[in-house]
């Protein structure tokens, strides 16, 4: 380990937390509604938060701080797609007629 694994560990973990909220709230979201784009919102961030964990875990775990980084990179690039997908995709209106009583 080197001087910086603490900081790293304690980043990992505060994106572990915040992020698996945001993703975990988006899921209880499209669960509700069933708006795909909360899905992909869920998604997202869970890739983010994977990327995080996962580089993290292979610079501290296995010393390969350049393969750490390769993997955090991609999964962030995936999860940002993906986030940008959901701000893009459209959600199917319904329409509600409310009628009058007698």
């Amino acid at each position: 380990m080197n001087e910086y694994s603490v900081l790293i560990a304690t980043a990992n973990t505060a994106t572990l937390l915040t992020g698996g909220a945001v993703a975990v709230l988006a899921y209880r979201a499209f669960r509700r509604t069933g708006a795909g784009p909360l899905r992909a919102v869920a998604i997202g961030f869970g890739l983010l938060v994977a990327g995080s964990v996962l580089g993290g875990a292979v610079h501290l775990l296995a010393g390969r701080i350049a393969l750490g980084v390769a993997v955090q990179s991609s999964f962030t690039a995936g999860g940002c797609a993906v986030l940008l997908y959901s701000l893009y995709a459209e959600t199917p209106t319904r329409t509600v007629t409310v009628r009058k009583s007698p």
